[in-house]
């Protein structure tokens, strides 16, 4: 979605008012309590706290410069990977095996085979239409974040077609932006 991301392709920066940065700032914490400690340095509440609206229908949360979130029309949010590097489980994690990686680094969404597979690993609690980490099969930290098109269950079962669509990844437009 930011394969393309640049500063063009930003077409408008609105410090929001307070009472939608009041109700960004609930939604995140709704979505990730395991964020909670850090939500106050994250989303200070002196800070102004930016919206940019992007190509897409996407809109990134952004902090002293620094993108922190984005979401897709009125979506869940989701924390950019360099956050998520920071905060490695305030997301459920699925993982693909090592034949996936190159697949998603390109961009490609997460089909089910990889997650079925040996070497991939699929979260039980996790529902359909929920963001996630998608981590690699031998690798510390996650290379992308998805949004799942089905529960780990269905991904299990079906075992075929799209489980997961792949929102943001390593070295992609957002990466740089976030570098």
């Amino acid at each position: 979605l930011c394969r393309r991301f640049s500063s063009e392709e930003v077409s408008a920066q609105n410090q929001v008012k307070a009472s939608v940065q009041r109700k960004i700032r609930q939604s995140i914490a709704d979505e990730y309590p395991g964020l909670e400690q850090a939500l106050e340095d994250l989303l200070p509440k002196k800070s102004p706290l930016i919206v940019a609206k992007c190509q897409n229908h996407l809109n990134l949360v952004v902090v002293n410069n620094v993108p922190l979130f984005f979401n897709i029309r009125d979506g869940p949010y989701m924390p950019t990977l360099r956050l998520l590097h920071q905060y490695p489980d305030i997301m459920k994690k699925l993982q693909v095996d090592r034949g996936a990686i190159k697949f998603v680094l390109a961009g490609a969404n997460i089909m089910c085979p990889g997650l079925t597979s040996p070497g991939g690993a699929l979260d039980d609690t996790v529902a359909a239409e929920t963001p996630v980490a998608i981590m690699a099969e031998g690798k510390q930290h996650a290379l992308a974040i998805g949004f799942t098109k089905m529960s780990a269950k269905e991904i299990r079962d079906i075992n075929k077609g799209i489980g997961v669509d792949n929102m943001h990844y390593l070295n992609d437009g957002l990466w740089k932006v976030c570098h």
